[in-house]
């Protein structure tokens, strides 16, 4: 173990280099200090590491597609280490098979220090490879053979991207150790999303006044009522922080109740966990819905109850919403096209360093590992977006181009409520909910030109359906919190918000191309 004195005078090391970064003009510093803080021991370098990076560090940056060195176009880009950097492909046939291979090579230099490295991800729509660089010289990447004619023809006419890891090396560990914590059912965990969701979507987590529980009576809940749930710890903790940084929607998940005939409530939700384990659309008995989340959610979800305005609840066809609920009663949960309400625009979803590159090589190497997922999470949208049939992953991207388009412009075409996919339609946990307020009639007159597949939580949840007037809501509504909302917090120990609740008339192909860029997640009129 290091004595105090020399973590001591260490510390004051970087701090020196840190305060102090200018030295004369070339003049090369032996390393940066957070080139060395893992010697550090691991409780001094840990937190020091932390204000570094965050979990966002692990998106690599597209820098560019390296092109057929015959062509004369010769990619340039800055480095994390590395300042001056070039590249370009080399077509070979040394295995003297049809279609040969090729080399990639990467000439890289002007290192900030002497300890620092560069980390690359290489993609085609056929593979996904990596590699790292030390030294200041040409490296060279082999690709032994193509894996045959439209590989081959793609790296020929589109090159080989090339994304950048910016938090280099050890930023990258760090970022993994960061990302970590979210999908833990721990304490720690449930810190580290609420941490994550403050720095990167500014959102506040104000703890609220006991009890986090509301004495519900369920003679006040109406069929429509939407059910808002955020998620902050655990395996869907994890996944829904990611979520909401990219859509920025302040909850992960919903569901939405109805009563029938009899005056029993229900709960309609799609992604509900059936006992194989499946994620399917389900009707469930209020008493049964609310004891799961009360006692067996380890997600410790908050929960708000967004009541309808009584003139939007006089317009609900109750008939039509429980005969749409029925038909979908059962059915698998919309993965197809979840990611399709996110991407609207070519640039303007993507957080940095997102973007349709990194997607398409997130999706080429989803493809490899596990292709029947892959095919249920995106495959057949893509398809249906080209208007073909059964084409792969990588037959997509080739064909894309073939037609004179791009990948990121396919990403974009919206998504239309009436595509059946191979096990039906194709709903999230709130294209179900808004399907149901389409058949009931929520959205005439122009319901044909609404497609609700295309939006997100947070375009559901800014409709203008919901109740504006609190004298309106139920006495039991945030009774012991000292901050009335505009609607109903039922579970959960920080007071929930939804930015621009309850503010947005419905209009003809709403959300269809909308951006939603973090932090702020500014909307354009009528997009």
């Amino acid at each position: 173990m290091a004595s105090s004195l020399s973590i001591f005078l260490f510390i004051n090391i970087i701090i020196v280099f840190s305060v102090f970064p200018a030295l004369p003009h070339g003049v090369k510093l032996p390393f940066r200090p957070k080139d060395v803080l893992p010697l550090l021991p691991r409780h001094v370098s840990w937190p020091i590491l932390n204000s570094l990076h965050s979990a966002v560090d692990l998106l690599p940056t597209f820098v560019g597609a390296a092109s057929d060195f015959s062509s004369n176009q010769t990619l340039e880009w800055k480095g994390a280490c590395f300042y001056n950097n070039t590249a370009w492909m080399e077509f070979h046939n040394k295995t003297g098979s049809e279609f040969g291979g090729g080399t990639l090579h990467i000439k890289v230099s002007e290192a900030h220090s002497w300890t620092c490295m560069d980390l690359y991800v290489f993609a085609t729509p056929y593979r996904v490879t990596w590699d790292y660089y030390f030294l200041s010289r040409e490296h060279t990447f082999d690709f032994k053979e193509w894996t045959g004619k439209a590989e081959f023809e793609y790296v020929k006419n589109k090159g080989v991207s090339i994304f950048l890891m910016q938090a280099g090396m050890l930023g990258t560990l760090q970022a993994l150790w960061d990302v970590f914590p979210l999908f833990t059912n721990t304490g720690w965990g449930e810190n580290s999303n609420l941490g994550f969701l403050e720095k990167h979507m500014g959102a506040s987590f104000v703890q609220r006044p006991q009890p986090w529980v509301t004495n519900i009576s369920v003679d006040d809940i109406h069929s429509g009522d939407f059910l808002a749930i955020s998620k902050i710890r655990g395996r869907w903790g994890g996944f829904e922080t990611l979520e909401k940084w990219v859509s920025g929607s302040y909850a992960g998940h919903t569901a939405v109740c109805l009563k029938d005939s009899e005056g029993k409530l229900w709960v309609g939700e799609s992604g509900h966990e059936n006992e194989k384990g499946e994620d399917i659309i389900a009707i469930l008995p209020w008493e049964e819905w609310w004891d799961f989340e009360l006692n067996k959610d380890d997600s410790n979800p908050q929960i708000a109850l967004l009541p309808l305005h009584p003139e939007i609840r006089a317009k609900f066809n109750e008939t039509a919403a429980w005969e749409y609920a029925r038909s979908m009663d059962g059915k698998p949960y919309g993965y197809h096209n979840m990611i399709f309400s996110w991407i609207d625009t070519i640039d303007g979803n993507y957080p940095p360093p997102l973007d349709a590159h990194l997607v398409a090589s997130v999706m080429t190497v989803w493809n490899q590992i596990q292709p029947a997922y892959a095919a249920n999470m995106w495959n057949e949208a893509l398809n249906k977006r080209l208007g073909s049939q059964n084409l792969s992953l990588p037959e997509v991207l080739v064909e894309v181009e073939k037609r004179g388009s791009s990948f990121d412009e396919l990403l974009t075409i919206p998504e239309q409520d009436d595509w059946l996919y191979n096990d039906g339609k194709s709903t999230s946990c709130v294209a179900f909910i808004l399907e149901m307020y389409k058949e009931a009639g929520l959205f005439d007159p122009i319901a044909s030109s609404i497609q609700v597949t295309e939006f997100t939580i947070k375009d559901a949840y800014m409709l203008n359906f919901f109740e504006n007037n609190s004298s309106r809501l139920p006495k039991w509504c945030n009774d012991e919190d000292t901050v009335k909302l505009p609607f109903c917090q039922i579970r959960g120990k920080y007071r929930m918000e939804l930015p621009g609740y309850n503010s947005m008339e419905p209009y003809a192909h709403m959300n269809e191309r909308c951006p939603s860029m973090p932090p702020k997640y500014f909307r354009p009129q009528n997009c």
